[in-house]
């Protein structure tokens, strides 16, 4: 697998919706196109909503991985 080139990542472990999408929101905010932002979340309820994001505001889900106890999105800027 490909692995692109990750330009910030983003600790939200521990914190609960809306925060992590609402921190990611405001990395994303901050970045040139193009660019990739890792995020890792300990919510289980953050997989669905990094994909509504992602799908609400048109930066691309690259990947994503979960673990019993990590979840890992890699989300380009649009």
């Amino acid at each position: 697998m490909n692995t692109p080139a990750i330009h910030i990542e983003l600790d939200v472990k521990g914190l609960n919706c809306p925060l992590p999408i609402l921190r990611a929101k405001k990395a994303l905010a901050g970045m040139e196109s193009g660019q990739v932002l890792k995020v890792i979340a300990t919510d289980p309820g953050s997989v669905k909503d990094f994909a509504a994001f992602c799908k609400q505001t048109g930066n691309p889900l690259l990947a994503s991985d979960e673990s019993p106890s990590e979840f890992t999105f890699m989300i380009s800027k649009r």
